[in-house]
């Protein structure tokens, strides 16, 4: 009973992190994306059938997108990117699963940015500006990708 019950509240702790953080993100601005990290999360659901983890990847991307003002759905598009296109070929990092997990979330991170700096040259317009703060959330991006 007690383990259920402690289950539920780590669940619904996780849930308020998922919708509240991406709220933070569009006030305080120097907070990092965590985009790279959410498209590892999503992977390993998938790869692990674990769709809890998928679900809280896509609420947290989703959110993401809408607090920040950015084009919908494009951190989705880059991770499908990556995981057709890229992902199958890092087999030869099998022995170093840090590796795979640090290559996931640059790849990512680097697609979607491209993808955004694309959509943006179509567009005519500025979504993000690209400056050091895109390093920095790069780099928790990879700290918390090790810490899992």
């Amino acid at each position: 009973m007690i383990n259920r019950v402690i289950d539920i509240l780590i669940f619904l702790l996780w849930l308020a992190i998922v919708i509240i953080y991406p709220m933070l993100i569009s006030m305080y601005v120097t907070m990092p994306l965590f985009i790279g990290f959410s498209g590892l999360m999503f992977i390993i659901g998938l790869e692990e059938d674990n769709y809890w983890k998928v679900v809280f990847s896509l609420i947290y991307m989703i959110n993401l997108e809408i607090n920040l003002s950015l084009p919908i759905l494009l951190i989705v598009i880059a991770i499908t990117i990556f995981y057709f296109l890229i992902r199958t070929r890092l087999n030869f990092l099998k022995l170093c699963p840090v590796c795979i997990k640090i290559s996931t979330v640059l790849f990512i991170n680097l697609i979607y940015f491209l993808l955004l700096f694309a959509y943006d040259m179509i567009n005519a317009q500025s979504s993000v500006n690209y400056d050091s703060f895109i390093l920095f959330s790069l780099l928790y991006d990879i700290i918390a990708a090790v810490l899992i």
